[in-house]
């Protein structure tokens, strides 16, 4: 699996940011391979519904048959990229482009509402609970604090993952950073 899919086309992103495409592409990420039928199983949907979007991730480049675990009746599909990034000023350079940076942003808004509605602290141990959640901070910063933070942050997801590779106790996480601006921009941001 190749690391990232840097997406520059509008519309890629905008064939990426349907709602069961973001939950498919997600699950063979995070699941590995599998049919449309056991995709359907695992997001509810029908088999045709899954199929069809399937079809639509592989048409953009995000997904690919996986010939090394071929079911002899369906094909099984596989993720492409471990991650999708695209740049959003670049993006935002058209109201095409905007659309879809912000139909992506909503996606992503969604996918951490979902995966926190599942997490049940009745089922995790202490340890996790205790490490596990989110925190909102407001603070004042110019656009390059921002992605200071945004670089920094990254960084040190990698390095930790890194660091924790092989450990028994690791498990598959979630983890989330993001912070826009709380107001609208003055004629001085332009």
């Amino acid at each position: 699996m190749e690391h990232q899919y840097k997406i520059s086309d509008p519309q890629v992103l905008k064939a990426v940011s349907h709602p069961l495409r973001v939950r498919l592409l997600g699950l063979l990420r995070t699941d590995g391979p599998a049919t449309a039928s056991e995709l359907g199983r695992k997001a509810g949907e029908s088999s045709g519904s899954t199929s069809y979007h399937l079809r639509e991730l592989f048409k953009y480049g995000f997904i690919e048959e996986d010939d090394d675990q071929r079911d002899g009746r369906e094909r099984r599909w596989r993720a492409r990229h471990a991650y999708t990034s695209w740049d959003a000023a670049e993006m935002s350079d058209t109201a095409e482009g905007r659309e879809a940076v912000r139909i992506m942003h909503l996606r992503q808004a969604e996918m951490v509402q979902r995966l926190l509605g599942e997490f049940d602290v009745a089922q995790w141990p202490r340890d996790w609970v205790d490490a596990a959640g989110m925190s909102d901070h407001i603070v004042s910063l110019p656009p390059a604090g921002l992605r200071e933070f945004k670089e920094k942050a990254e960084a040190l997801l990698r390095d930790l993952a890194a660091k924790y590779a092989g450990d028994p106790e690791a498990r598959q996480v979630s983890a989330w950073h993001g912070a826009v601006p709380r107001s609208t921009p003055t004629e001085e941001d332009s």
